[in-house]
């Protein structure tokens, strides 16, 4: 539920804050006075388009913040996102527009995407205005508008539809690129049973490009190997024919202990142990030497086995990767792919009784699906038709028809149901069509053909009322639903959203002082000029009672200055009490059955 609004710097709004009743709240003013940028504001809280345009001239931005009571959808959003609720539950959003166009959104107290503000409002706020009318008459809203209304009923079949229609398409999919694709994926399994041939051969091992070429390159060095080794061994240990008077390291290294074993000095003595730690490490290395000497062998042999091996490698990695644990990579990327190259008949007749299987199994859920739509369309039709027998259209009907979407000869996605060759969309395989007969003796038409302007406020109005129980919206905002409609239907229009306001918040705008009178809160936007040449500047005022008379009797063809306008707003005003406690009286006795029970 949306507590609070206000709205700083947007169109001829200064600086207003609304307080919004938890049941009806109605929006009032002159024309031009600003009604409209409260509908914007709230569009903009809704993640709505933000446009500079609507920034008032000379001011930085506008803001738009709202305090919401949240429930625990609006608190999962935030929650996804990071952002706090208040110690007091509510949860605030803002929407800021620069004057240059740039938009930035917050909630709790942290940016966010404006994206998160949308589906803050799905959870939250529903906007209705003319433009919602049009979508009315569009059919996939129409089908929208009834699966919503149908709740669950429709909502786990078409999950269950969907799912399993993922993978029919899927397979569905496979088959025709299998048969379709025959030449092309025999050509490449061919290739790639060529590559597997050729590598299977050669038989690389991991790593062997980089052992052959080590050892390649000591074959090739081996005599400047075995010189530099022997040489490091002479100077290390000395060799047999080495020069007397050249001692090795390790005898010097020995000599040295010698004379400080022999000084008799104790810090000379202490040096001795590193000595002979030098000696041990020197001994070691010169072992090491022998025996790579002992192992070294210049071996033409080998040199050309490794050498010819190598050459294997390389016409391996020319052709398939750069090096040949790449190689050995492909072959494995190739096997894979080989296996899902399978195009023999006992692939593709498996895949083809796959596809027959998912497709009954998924023409079941589609008929679960319309079976539902059928009946929630009875409800939805007899519920809509008793409202406006209310709204003044008491000969008017509104059917909702569910009738299959045949699919034509070429079409990709057909499904047989029922005997039918029908169109598997991902919304099933109904069409939804709401059909309006006008008055007694008129034959059904669409509505956009069947409805006036003023009609099909009512309908959509009517429609709201028995979708009621079914919309988990908890604000609903109407942004003069009522044009075109007066007299009787205005009072109903009033009396209906008044009922809707006992299970939702609703905030409406409306020039109808018969809607006006219901409302538990009333606000107006009144338009003043600076100084009296000034720019044009509103504020929101929420009315007293005696200034709803006022108010109500101006909305009455500006009657607020007469007595009789008044006594008329006094009239409008009882009226719509006594109807509002005739329609919550059943409410209340029916909670107090419940408690006593």
């Amino acid at each position: 539920m949306l507590a609070e609004m206000r709205i700083q710097g947007l169109g001829v709004i200064d600086d207003a804050t609304l307080e919004l009743d938890p049941g009806l709240t109605v929006l009032t003013g002159e024309t031009g006075a600003g009604k409209t940028m409260v509908v914007t504001g709230l569009s903009l809280l809704g993640g709505g388009r933000a446009e500079a345009s609507r920034v008032q001239e000379g001011a930085k931005r506008a803001v738009v913040e709202g305090r919401f009571s949240a429930d625990a959808a609006a608190l999962a959003v935030a929650d996804e996102v990071g952002a706090d609720a208040d110690d007091d539950g509510t949860l605030i959003a803002v929407r800021t527009v620069g004057a240059d166009g740039r938009s930035r959104a917050h909630l709790g107290g942290r940016s966010v995407p404006v994206g998160v503000l949308g589906r803050l409002a799905e959870v939250t706020l529903a906007v209705h205005g003319q433009n919602d009318q049009l979508r009315l008459l569009r059919p996939a809203e129409q089908r929208a508008l009834l699966d919503r209304f149908a709740g669950e009923s429709v909502a786990g079949p078409l999950d269950r539809y969907r799912s399993v229609r993922t993978e029919w398409q899927k397979v569905a999919a496979e088959l025709v690129e299998r048969r379709d694709g025959a030449r092309r994926m025999a050509q490449e399994a061919d290739l790639l049973r060529h590559g597997l041939s050729e590598i299977g051969a050669v038989d690389p091992q991991p790593g062997e490009d980089a052992d052959l070429l080590a050892q390649s390159r000591r074959l090739v060095a081996a005599d400047e190997l075995r010189e530099v080794a022997a040489t490091a061994r002479a100077a290390l240990v000395g060799a047999e024919d080495a020069d007397p008077d050249a001692p090795a390291a390790l005898a010097l290294i020995g000599d040295a202990r010698h004379r400080l074993s022999g000084a008799g000095d104790d810090e000379l003595t202490a040096l001795d142990a590193r000595l002979a730690e030098a000696l041990a490490l020197l001994g070691d290395v010169g072992g090491e030497l022998t025996a790579y000497l002992e192992r070294l062998d210049a071996d033409p042999e080998r040199l050309a086995a490794v050498l010819s091996r190598q050459s294997d490698l390389k016409a391996l990695t020319r052709k398939y990767a750069a090096d040949v644990d790449g190689v050995l990579a492909w072959a494995d990327e190739a096997r894979e792919r080989l296996d899902g190259l399978d195009t023999s008949e006992e692939t593709l007749t498996a895949l083809a009784a796959r596809r027959d299987e998912l497709a009954a199994e998924l023409a079941g859920h589609a008929e679960e699906v319309t079976a539902a739509r059928v009946e929630a369309a009875e409800r939805l039709a007899a519920g809509t038709t008793a409202e406006l027998g209310g709204l003044a259209m008491g000969d008017a009907r509104l059917l909702v028809d569910v009738r299959p979407r045949q699919a034509g000869p070429d079409a990709p996605e057909a499904l047989t149901v029922g005997g039918l060759r029908l169109v598997a969309g991902s919304t099933g395989v109904d069409d939804v069509e709401l059909r309006l007969v006008a008055h007694g003796g008129a034959s059904p038409q669409p509505l956009h053909k069947g409805a006036s302007g003023g009609e099909l406020s009512r309908v959509m109005l009517a429609l709201e009322v028995a979708l009621a129980g079914a919309d988990p919206v908890p604000t609903m905002v109407f942004d003069e639903v009522d044009a075109g409609v007066g007299g009787r239907a205005a009072v109903e229009i009033g009396r209906r959203l008044a009922r809707l306001a006992a299970r939702h918040q609703v905030i409406v705008v409306t020039h109808l002082p018969q809607v006006a009178a219901y409302a538990d809160r009333h606000l107006v936007v009144d338009k003043s000029v600076r100084g009296g040449t000034g720019p044009a500047r509103s504020r929101v005022r929420t009315l007293a009672e005696g200034d709803r008379i006022v108010e109500l009797a101006r909305m009455l063809a500006g009657l607020d200055d007469t007595d009789t306008g008044r006594a008329h707003a006094e009239e409008l005003l009882g009226a719509a009490r006594a109807h509002r406690e005739a329609d919550r009286a059943p409410a209340r006795r029916k909670g107090g059955a419940k408690r006593a029970r």
